[in-house]
């Protein structure tokens, strides 16, 4: 068998990931839904064929750790009868973690007769044949969330499978969307085969077999050198989320994490149970998720691989809202794990201080509008909205960034929006003074305010104001969210979470994001930076002098004498 000498393995680790990078350019590029080709709510990757990570791109993070596991359950369940120019979907929320929205679509890549390896992509598909039009609010069961598959043969040997793609046509108010994304995702799989056979046809599948180990093996000894440079200890963090969506009470996350040597254990004992909402997560997306805070502070220089990870421990009790079982509603599993993440990295940040990073704002924050009215067209607006990162032990925290969860995932652009839907984005702005002061400021969430032009539905899910961004070492928490509702006949409401309802034209929905934690005492902070933050209208001159004790004239200058010295 002929080995892959260093060379040939860097070549084929940046080559796989060139792959991957094709494969997220070919779905943006086909999708016909403005959540994939504008808000990126998609991830590819390309495995080797036992199913281990290759090359992944940019998208969304969460997804990538669990996708190794959708190819696991079709290899289990096909067995032997899988062939060249096959492609299968799946979107369980019990196998593969999501929700239902969440369709992930495999496909084999064979070299000359044999397996090497599987293409992957998963998309959010605008509509699901749920109970609600887009994305459900309301949901306290699996089967009011929509069309379920397990591991479903769509195309066998390069033919589509009429009966499937009917059965999917039948069960989506928007089919020619659903059928158009399904055929982007098809042609980032082909993308992805015909790529690496570019490499294979070059070096041959010996080599290439033999790189792909040397690349799991180095991500391996990064990992377990990295965790046995920590010291021994164990750390634990708890917090509360607002609401499961149809009730009021609180819903406890808990976290402790445990280093022995070269062992990273991560256990979420002390979790709510199942709620009957809809914030329960499959044990897939739970263990992707830990993994993505993982890598956020262990070796995050280095792409995911098949060799990732293995240091890491999760333990998740079986009657827990992170290890969802059916019949339990999976619809907004994602909230649940931006507390999670906060919650893992503020326990490193205890283990590792030079690493110290504030919580982020953490939620997804959704806002979604849309009209199945077939006489005036029938669309679906989603998006994620950013908001404020925490400040880190070196600097400040980033403003109007997505959060960690949803990783390259995009707002929609405005001339977008407003081109496509009858919707107006009236404003889209930093909000001032929501970061958490520091000494490093924690990063300002965003206004983004929306009018209906027509009648149409719209739909809210905002989360974290319970428990909002915490800073760290001394420093201010973050805002959490607000939303205000101002009604055509001038009436308001102020509501975190909405299920889908009617907007009358003329409708305002003005929504605010929360900011992140702030880092270190805020009254070390330089005269300076807290000059600058007024000018940028990150911070009111109000603030500055509360929170900071800096004093800013109206001229805008620093009057030093009445401000609190420095220390």
């Amino acid at each position: 068998m002929r080995q892959a000498d260093p060379i040939t393995t860097e070549v084929v680790r940046n080559f796989v990931i060139s792959c991957a990078q094709d494969m997220n350019a070919s779905l943006w590029r086909s999708a016909h839904s403005s959540v994939i080709y504008e808000g990126k709510d998609s991830a590819v990757a390309l495995m080797d064929e036992n199913g281990n990570m290759l090359g992944q791109s940019t998208g969304v993070p969460l997804f990538i750790g669990a996708i190794d596991a959708c190819v696991s359950v079709v290899k289990d369940y096909y067995g032997d009868d899988i062939h060249p120019g096959d492609v299968f979907i799946m979107n369980d929320s019990y196998m593969q973690g999501t929700h239902l929205h969440d369709v992930t679509a495999i496909g084999p890549i064979f070299h000359q007769d044999e397996m090497v390896g599987f293409g992957a992509a998963r998309a959010h598909w605008g509509d699901i044949g749920a109970m609600d039009p887009g994305s459900v609010m309301g949901s306290t069961n699996i089967y009011q969330e929509g069309i379920r598959l397990g591991p479903t043969r769509i195309i066998s040997q390069g033919q589509e499978i009429r009966e499937w793609y009917d059965h999917l046509r039948l069960n989506t108010r928007l089919e020619e969307a659903t059928i158009g994304d399904l055929g982007a995702q098809i042609a980032a799989i082909r993308t992805g085969e015909r790529r690496l056979s570019q490499l294979l046809d070059r070096i041959g599948v010996d080599v290439y077999r033999d790189a792909c180990q040397n690349i799991f093996e180095q991500a391996r000894k990064l990992d377990r050198e990295a965790i046995s440079a920590i010291e021994d200890g164990t750390w634990s963090r708890e917090g509360w989320l607002d609401d499961d969506g149809v009730g009021t009470e609180s819903v406890k996350v808990c976290l402790t994490l445990t280093v022995k040597g070269d062992r990273l254990i991560v256990d979420l004992a002390g979790s709510s149970g199942p709620v009957p909402g809809s914030i329960n997560c499959g044990i897939k997306q739970t263990e992707s998720l830990l993994r993505l805070a993982y890598k956020t502070m262990i070796n995050p220089e280095r792409a995911i691989t098949g060799g990732s990870f293995e240091t890491m421990e999760v333990v998740v009790p079986d009657n827990c809202m992170f290890n969802a079982k059916e019949p339990a509603a999976c619809e907004w599993y994602f909230t649940g794990l931006g507390l999670l993440a906060d919650l893992f990295i503020s326990c490193m940040s205890e283990a590792l201080p030079e690493r110290s990073t504030a919580a982020h704002y953490g939620d997804s924050m959704v806002a979604g509008f849309f009209s199945v009215d077939p006489e005036r067209g029938q669309w679906i607006a989603l998006e994620a909205t950013a908001g404020g990162w925490g400040g880190r032990i070196d600097g400040d925290g980033e403003s109007a960034l997505i959060n960690l969860v949803n990783g390259g995932f995009r707002n929609i652009p405005a001339e977008v929006y407003e081109t496509k839907f009858p919707v107006r984005v009236e404003e889209f702005a930093i909000r001032p003074d929501s970061g958490g002061a520091g000494k490093y400021r924690g990063g300002c969430g965003v206004i983004r305010r929306y009018r209906m032009l027509e009648d149409c539905h719209g739909a809210l899910w905002f989360e974290r104001s319970k428990t909002p961004a915490w800073g760290l070492n001394g420093g201010g928490d973050g805002t959490g969210p607000f939303v205000e509702i101002r009604h055509p006949d001038n009436r308001t409401e102020n509501l975190l979470k909405m299920r889908a309802r009617v907007c009358p034209a003329g409708t305002v929905i003005e929504t605010m994001t929360g900011g992140g934690g702030g880092n270190g005492n805020p009254k070390t902070r330089a005269f300076a930076d807290v000059q600058l933050d007024v000018m940028r209208g990150l911070v009111s001159r109000a603030a500055a002098r509360e929170l900071y004790g800096v004093v800013i004239t109206e001229t805008g200058e620093v009057d030093t004498s009445a401000s609190e010295p420095r220390k």
